[in-house]
C-alpha cells in the first residue's frame, strides 16, 4: 500500500538537490539512499512542525527554535522524531544567523531517526533552496505529462488495431514495464501481456480481480494490493470483465494511463458482447426501421427503468466587466464541446456505455439500479427513473435539471420526485387549466423557456442567463414579453406560484 503521506505527484530526488552547484547543500547525516525524494519545501522555527507538515517535505530551520537551557540529546531526539512521525523527507539546517555549525546532538538524532540533515550554507538563502525544489517538482511533472500524453496516444492507436484488445495489453504492459491480463466475467484469464509474474503473484493478481467484481452497490471500481515485492492493481471494466496490472513499482502516472486503458478495454469489452448488449442493439435498430417506444420497450427488459442524464463540462468563468460596487464581474464562458474520450470516460464512471455526445453536453442512458453520483469535472442534471416509453419525457426532465445545476454551481441536480399540489388536482383539469393560462406563449417556446426558467431560480437575472447561455438583458426583454402577453404582474407571489404549477403540466 502506498504511504498516505506522501503525496501522489513526482517527487523531486534528493540527490538532485545536493547535486546543484548553485545550493552548495551537504548531507552530513542521516540516510544516503538515492531513491529518497522531496516533494515540497517548507521553512519553519516551531519547535514541534508536525502540525504543519504534509508529508514529503524537506523542512528548512536555521536553529532559531532551539532553548538555551534544553537538554540537547533530550530535545533534539524529540524534535527529529515529530518530523519523521509527520512523514518529512530531509531537514535542512541553515549555519546563519543564529548557529555557526550545525549541532553534534541533531545529526545523531537524525542517524537514529533515519532522517536525512543537509547543512545550508550561509550564502544560499532558504528561497533559493525552495525555488529549486520547485523548479524540479515542475521538470518532474512536465515529464510525466509527457509519458501520460504519450501513453494515451499509443493505446488509443492500438485499440484501432484489427486485434485491439491484445494490442491494448500489450501496449499497456510496455508503457508500465509489467505485466497485464484481462479476465472475463467468470474469471478466467482471456488475455495477457507481458513478461508473465511467478504463480504467486499471477494468482494474487487474480484473486485481487475479484475484488472488483460486480457483488453489490459497495464495489470498488478499482483496488490494489503487493505480493512477493510486486505492485498490483485490479479495475473493472463493466459486464463482469476486469483488468489486472502486476508492475515492480509504483510510478507517477500509472494510474492515469492504466485509467485510459480501463476505459479503451470497456468500450472493446462492452455490453454488445452479451445478451443485454445485443437486445440493445436490436433495440436501436428497430427504433431505426420505424418501431415505437412501446415496441421496443420489452426489448431492454434487463434496464426496464432509466435514468437520464445530461452532464456538460464544468465552465470556467473569467473576470469581465465591473459590477456596480467597482469590482470585477465573473461572467461565465461557454464550456467546450467534450471529446469523445471525455464522454466514454463519464460513461464508464457512471456505469453505462450508453452515452452521446451532444453539442456541449454529454447524454447517458444509466440503468435505474445504478444512481448517479456526482464526477469530478461535471454538471450533472438527473432525470426522475423512467420506463423506456418514457424516455423523451426524462430527457426534458434531465435538460432543465442541468440548466438548473449550471446556473446554480451545482455538481448534480435531480428531478424533483416528491408529491407536490399537481397530486391534489386531477391531471386532466391541472393540464387544461395549463393550456388555458399559458396560450399566449404557445407560440414563443422560447418565452415559455425563459419563464420557467426565471421562476425555478426564483427570478434572478444572471442565473437565468446562465442557465440559458444568453445576456442578462435578453432575460429581461423575454420576462417583459411574457408579462405582456400574459397581462400579469410576474411580481406577485400568487401569479409566480400559479403560472408554476401550469408549466409543470407541460
Amino acid at each position: 500500500m502506498p504511504d498516505p503521506t506522501v503525496p501522489p505527484t513526482p517527487g523531486v530526488p534528493l540527490a538532485a538537490l545536493l547535486a546543484r552547484e548553485d545550493l552548495a547543500l551537504r548531507r552530513i547525516a542521516g540516510p544516503s539512499d538515492p531513491s529518497l525524494v522531496v516533494h515540497a519545501a517548507h521553512t519553519s522555527e516551531m519547535a514541534d512542525p508536525y502540525p504543519y507538515l504534509l508529508g514529503g517535505e524537506l523542512l528548512l530551520t536555521a536553529g532559531v527554535h532551539i532553548p538555551e537551557t534544553a537538554d540537547p540529546g533530550t530535545y533534539f531526539d524529540g524534535y527529529v522524531s515529530r518530523i519523521v512521525a509527520a512523514g518529512g523527507a530531509a531537514l535542512g539546517f541553515g549555519l546563519a544567523p543564529v548557529h555557526d555549525t550545525v549541532p553534534a546532538a541533531l545529526a545523531a538524532a537524525c542517524d537514529r531517526h533515519g532522517l536525512p540533515l543537509l547543512e545550508v550554507p550561509p550564502g544560499t538563502p532558504f528561497t533559493a533552496v525552495a525555488r529549486a525544489v520547485w523548479q524540479l517538482l515542475a521538470q518532474a511533472r512536465l515529464a510525466e505529462l509527457r509519458r501520460v500524453t504519450d501513453a494515451q496516444q499509443s493505446l488509443a492507436a492500438a485499440a484501432s488495431r484489427p486485434d485491439p484488445v491484445p494490442a491494448v495489453l500489450r501496449q499497456l504492459a510496455t508503457r508500465l514495464g509489467g505485466w497485464t491480463a484481462l479476465y472475463g466475467p467468470e474469471g478466467t484469464e482471456i488475455a495477457s501481456a507481458g513478461r508473465e509474474p511467478e504463480p504467486p503473484v499471477r494468482d494474487a493478481l487474480a484473486e485481487l480481480a475479484e475484488v472488483v467484481r460486480p457483488s453489490g452497490p459497495g464495489t470498488p471500481t478499482s483496488a490494489t494490493h503487493a505480493a512477493a515485492g510486486t505492485h498490483l492493481a485490479a479495475y473493472a471494466l463493466g459486464t463482469g470483465f476486469a483488468l489486472g496490472v502486476a508492475t515492480p513499482a509504483r510510478e507517477p502516472g500509472d494510474h492515469t494511463i492504466a485509467s485510459v486503458a480501463t476505459v479503451l478495454l470497456t468500450l472493446l469489452t462492452g455490453e454488445q458482447q452479451t445478451g443485454s448488449g445485443a437486445a440493445r442493439t436490436a433495440a436501436l435498430v428497430r427504433l431505426m426501421l420505424g418501431g415505437t417506444a412501446e415496441e421496443v420497450a420489452p426489448l431492454l427488459d434487463r434496464g426496464a427503468t432509466w435514468f437520464v442524464v445530461h452532464a456538460s463540462p464544468i465552465e470556467k468563468r473569467e473576470l469581465t466587466g465591473v459590477g456596480a460596487r467597482g469590482t470585477a464581474r465573473p461572467a461565465p464562458t461557454r464550456p467546450q464541446p467534450p471529446d469523445l474520450l471525455a464522454a466514454t470516460a463519464l460513461g464508464a464512471a457512471l456505469g453505462s456505455p450508453l452515452i452521446d455526445p451532444v453539442g456541449d453536453t454529454v447524454h447517458v442512458l444509466v440503468p435505474a439500479d445504478r444512481t448517479p453520483q456526482p464526477q469530478p469535472g461535471w454538471t450533472l442534471g438527473v432525470s426522475a427513473p423512467v420506463p423506456a416509453q418514457h424516455l423523451s419525457t426524462a430527457t426534458t426532465q434531465a435538460a432543465r435539471a442541468l440548466a438548473r445545476a449550471r446556473a446554480t454551481r451545482t455538481p448534480l441536480l435531480r428531478h424533483g420526485s416528491h408529491p407536490g399540489l399537481a397530486e391534489l388536482v386531477p391531471r386532466e383539469e391541472a393540464q387544461a387549466h395549463a393550456r388555458t393560462l399559458l396560450a399566449p406563449l404557445a407560440e414563443h417556446p422560447a418565452l415559455t423557456e425563459t419563464l420557467r426558467t426565471w421562476l425555478s431560480l426564483h427570478g434572478s437575472w444572471d442565473r437565468t442567463a446562465v442557465a440559458l447561455a444568453v445576456h442578462r438583458n435578453t432575460v429581461r426583454q423575454r420576462i417583459a414579453r411574457c408579462a405582456s402577453l400574459l397581462g400579469t404582474e410576474l411580481d406577485d407571489p400568487d401569479v409566480r406560484m400559479e403560472l408554476w404549477f401550469a408549466l409543470g403540466q407541460q
